[in-house]
């Protein structure tokens, strides 16, 4: 997100301090706890001797302290495939089609429904009700971006981090100590941490919104929010040879960085970038790189111990990297990527991924998970979103390169999966894979022939959508196959997918209708709201979905009473439902909705003040997210990004199988948690709003 997220301290704690004290501060969102590199290095070798018993020892665990599960259990062990964003109407034609067995076997068996998702369908708002059995306004998270109230900037929802500093009196010195700790701003509980208070094991994967990760009789590896090395929520890098690379937009490349790489002959030098010098004044730590160039598309790369061949246009392995500063040792993973092979040389370098088998932070609960993952599989990918979404929109990736990654990303995901359900004997297994969402995201304009998104080879990827769908039925299919006969199977998605044509900023239309007023006589395209007169302003618009009245008291620079904001709230729902697109007169935007009512809970007040549910084919432009004030209402999405399922809930269900009969035809995701402890009978508290429906 343009540099917002950045690394401010290095590490903080010497390794005899207790692990959960080893934090530093990496950025107003993000967040990042670095573990003393003594530590890890530490826990890698009691790794080496104990990893092969963790699994054993949990199960020796269970067994002395006796079967936490209770009597009137209806299942043994709950298995549940999350495959984000799959989409009710393309998987009903499919499966009518005869494309997807496995998926009509598991309908037949048990049952399948539209799943209702959330307001708004967007995930990490989603996966959080699916934890937690409540809705937003109990469990605090409304969107990808929430507004930090103290300086009117955009920052993550899911993860905050608090800084604090005390001075420890030794004599008559004083020596000042700051911790900052990142907190998972997801509130109420994860149905999976009341399941292990009854001692039911539960091994939890990639499921979003889950760091940094919560202490519970368990294991958890995170998912969304996770940041790679720099503290970003994924900075690519494109190096060339070639002079004046930028971005799609003509400018610095969003969610990556263009540095340029030195030939001399038949070898290319570059500087691979880190986390940021302990010092805070050093820039980012960096490692050399060389490349050969060698015959038929092929290079020989070198980084420090790693060597490796390079074929042109193929994905590396993922290759360890340790960046140091003194003594200070971190170790990150790359995969590497040529682009280019020829009179000028092009290599893509994917974000720096936390290294699982020597983790710098805690991104699995317990710290040795990650580890025990890496032991069996090899090294996989830990960033947040993996798959570089950013890299295709601004041309570091073609398709088919974007592709091969998410799928290299698919086939780790299952490994874990797999090795994880084979030891998960009793207990919930859950997983949750992201392809289908970001293929999706990616793809769509190969399916729509009205999105303008330019196509760059129809016949070769017009496939990739429904193939994807085949993909996860073999994957329902390899998961049926592994079931005993007291389990309990759920194959659920978060929410739907439509098409995304059309954008509308809705600060420009704020601006446009009176409500947001600038410094200036017009737009000048300045981010993070930065032209904006709050002196004048009585509403704003933040994120994927989210308008804010300026409320005194509330907000740094408010000027509106409280009746004065429920006036300009129902104002704005009159005049912004309905929308039409002057391009054609479709009705752009379906619902404009009250969160006050919309919501219950106590964290209500930290909501929008109203979320806008567009009509298929439109959602808020990609300037308007950030606080942007752009010139046109409306314009054409241009962008690989043509799918997408950030409008009205009403409109993107998502899916929901289970081999065992359905209590409703219309399930919904808030009723997954207490349905989940229903089967163990434990009867779900009673601030769970969702139903037991299996």
């Amino acid at each position: 997100m343009k540099g917002w997220f950045r690394f401010l301290a290095a590490l903080l704690v010497a390794t005899v301090a207790p692990l959960s004290e080893c934090f530093a501060y990496i950025g107003p969102g993000a967040g990042f706890a670095f573990l003393g590199s003594g530590a890890v290095f530490l826990l890698t070798i009691v790794l080496g001797v104990f990893t092969i018993l963790l699994w054993p020892l949990q199960n020796l665990w269970l067994l002395l302290r006796g079967n936490g599960r209770p009597k009137n259990a209806r299942a043994k062990r709950v298995v549940i495939l999350g495959l984000d964003g799959l989409d009710p109407k393309l998987l009903e034609s499919y499966m009518a089609e005869g494309r997807l067995p496995n998926f009509k076997q598991l309908k037949e068996q048990g049952a399948y429904a539209r799943l209702g998702t959330t307001l708004p369908a967007l995930s990490p708002v989603a996966w959080s009700t699916f934890q937690t059995g409540v809705n937003p306004g109990a469990h605090n998270i409304f969107d990808f971006l929430t507004r930090d109230k103290r300086f009117c900037l955009p920052e993550l929802s899911a993860v905050k981090t608090e800084t604090t500093t005390k001075e420890i009196k030794i004599g008559p010195f004083r020596i000042p100590r700051t911790r900052s700790q990142v907190r998972l701003m997801r509130r109420s509980q994860p149905f999976w941490k009341l399941l292990g208070a009854r001692n039911i094991m539960a091994n939890i994967i990639r499921v979003p919104i889950s760091y940094p990760p919560e202490k519970f009789k368990g294991n958890i590896l995170s998912a969304m929010c996770t940041p790679d090395l720099r503290g970003t929520q994924g900075t690519f890098t494109l190096f060339t040879t070639r002079d004046g690379v930028k971005g799609s937009a003509g400018g610095d490349s969003t969610g990556g960085e263009v540095r340029p790489i030195v030939r001399s002959g038949n070898v290319i030098s570059g500087e691979l970038d880190g986390p940021p010098h302990p010092d805070g004044k050093s820039g980012n730590l960096r490692v050399p790189f060389s490349l050969a160039l060698g015959e038929q598309n092929r290079a020989k790369l070198q980084i420090q111990d790693e060597t490796l061949e390079l074929e042109l246009n193929s994905f590396s392995r993922w290759v360890p990297v340790l960046f140091s500063a003194g003594r200070n040792k971190v170790q990150g993973i790359v995969r590497f990527c040529i682009r280019e092979l020829g009179e000028h040389v092009t290599v893509y370098a994917s974000p720096v991924n936390v290294d699982p088998a020597k983790p710098a932070l805690p991104i699995s609960y317990p710290l040795l998970f990650s580890s025990w993952l890496a032991k069996r599989q090899g090294r996989y990918g830990t960033l947040g979103l993996l798959e570089d979404t950013w890299g295709r929109n601004e041309l570091a990736l073609d398709d088919r390169r974007f592709l091969d990654q998410a799928w290299l990303s698919h086939e780790e995901r299952k490994t874990m999966f797999f090795e994880t359900l084979k030891r998960t004997r009793e207990g919930v297994c859950i997983c949750v894979f992201d392809a289908s969402d970001r293929i999706q995201h990616m793809f769509w304009r190969y399916i729509d022939p009205k999105h303008p998104s330019p196509i760059e080879n129809r016949a070769e990827f017009e496939h990739v959508i429904p193939e994807m769908y085949q993909r996860m039925d073999t994957l329902v299919g390899e998961t049926l196959a592994a079931l005993g006969p007291n389990d309990v199977l759920m194959v659920l998605s978060d929410h739907g997918f439509s098409s995304f044509r059309r954008c509308i900023n809705i600060n420009t239309w704020l601006y446009e209708n009176g409500y947001l007023a600038l410094k200036t006589d017009s737009p000048q395209g300045r981010d993070y709201l930065q032209e904006v007169d709050w002196s004048k302003t009585k509403a704003f618009a933040l994120g994927l979905s989210g308008i804010y009245t300026n409320k005194r008291g509330r907000e740094r620079f408010g000027i509106l009473s409280d009746e004065e904001s429920e006036s300009v709230k129902a104002e704005i729902i009159s005049k912004l439902t309905g929308l039409k697109d002057p391009q054609d007169g479709a009705e752009a935007i379906k619902t404009v909705y009250d969160t006050r009512k919309a919501y219950r809970g106590l964290y209500t007040t930290e909501a929008p003040d109203l979320i806008v549910g567009y009509n298929p084919g439109y959602r808020v432009s990609w300037d308007s997210i950030t606080g942007t004030v752009e010139p046109q209402l409306f314009s054409d999405n241009l962008k690989a990004w043509s799918g997408d399922h950030h409008i009205d809930p009403k409109e993107v269900p998502g899916i929901f199988f289970v081999n065992a009969p359905l209590k409703t035809d219309a399930p919904n995701i808030i009723d997954i948690a207490p349905t989940t402890l229903d089967l163990f009978g434990i009867k779900p508290p009673g601030y769970m709003e969702g139903r037991v429906v299996v």
